[in-house]
């Protein structure tokens, strides 16, 4: 692999949902090794810390049914212009999570850059709730409908442009807890999805090799957005909304060697790590495991 020059992002968000915890999750990966795995590898990495996060117990109510949308609009539009810096200084941004609010964005600040970029969604939810069809109002099952342009205004509009990905342009992974309202813009969009039906019947390997393909046609760069909960809770018990019967552990270092080798990815972030539920930082070492196969590192 070509060695890159990462720009490392925390995002301590934690007011895209409800459970506490999530915000220490980009701490929790760096604890975990990340920067000395990647410099191991040969990548200079620049840790530009994180970004400011109000704190849930300042921040007020707007009148919407969208858990602290101010706040989670104000972090990920500071968030865009982070992202955006680096991609302008030829840098790869790996952004470290914090829920999966934050790849609003992450979208927002990468879209720019591309005219049809495309996105791997390595997740067991779908996140294509809107303020509508969402039971909880939380944000962080919002971020993938916010980005194809159908959301809240002030979300669907950070740095004034939107749509930031094409619906065809997406690729989603692990997927095997759909809302009903999910299910229907997806079918309504062409958003192509490989549940976890057709990475059992097909294979991972299938998988991967389909999805590198379609995108490399389609697109000029690709965002990986990688939710620890795509993977198995067994594997990566340290999640706000783990759901059983998921990818393994195994299972996504094949991922990642595959994206390694095809080298598409131009950006990447690991969301929904939360120390608080998990053991012995067991899901950050995962995380910072799968990163290594992300960025090249291999056996032999």
């Amino acid at each position: 692999m070509k060695k890159k020059n990462i720009s490392l992002i925390g995002v301590p968000m934690d007011l895209g949902q409800m459970r506490r915890g999530v915000d220490m999750g980009p701490s929790a990966i760096r604890y975990a090794g990340a920067i000395q795995r990647l410099e191991q590898l040969g990548h200079q990495v620049e840790d530009l810390g994180d970004i400011q996060i109000d704190q849930a117990e300042s921040v007020h109510m707007t009148d919407t049914n969208l858990r602290n949308l101010d706040a989670v609009v104000k972090g990920n539009m500071e968030l865009a212009d982070t992202v955006k810096e680096a991609k302008d200084k030829g840098h790869f941004p790996l952004i470290l999570g914090g829920d999966h609010s934050i790849a609003i964005g992450s979208l927002a600040g990468i879209g720019q850059k591309y005219e049809n970029l495309g996105v791997i969604w390595y997740d067991a939810h779908g996140d294509l709730n809107t303020g509508d069809t969402s039971p909880s109002g939380n944000i962080h099952g919002m971020p993938l409908a916010v980005s194809i342009g159908i959301g809240h205004s002030d979300l669907v509009n950070i740095h004034e442009y939107t749509p930031k990905v094409k619906p065809e342009n997406i690729v989603i992974i692990g997927a095997r807890s759909l809302d009903e309202g999910e299910r229907e813009l997806i079918k309504e969009k062409g958003i192509r999805v490989y549940t976890m039906h057709e990475i059992d019947r097909m294979g991972m390997t299938k998988v991967m090799e389909e999805a590198i393909q379609y995108l490399k046609e389609n697109t000029d760069g690709v965002h990986l957005s990688l939710d620890l909960d795509g993977l198995d809770p067994s594997d990566a018990p340290g999640v706000g909304t783990p759901v059983n019967g998921g990818i393994s552990y195994r299972e996504s270092h094949l991922a990642m060697e595959m994206l390694a080798e095809s080298d598409i990815l131009t950006s990447a972030e690991f969301v929904e790590v939360n120390p608080i539920l998990d053991e012995k930082n067991k899901t950050a070492a995962v995380a910072v495991a799968l990163m290594g196969s992300l960025f090249g590192e291999k056996l032999l």
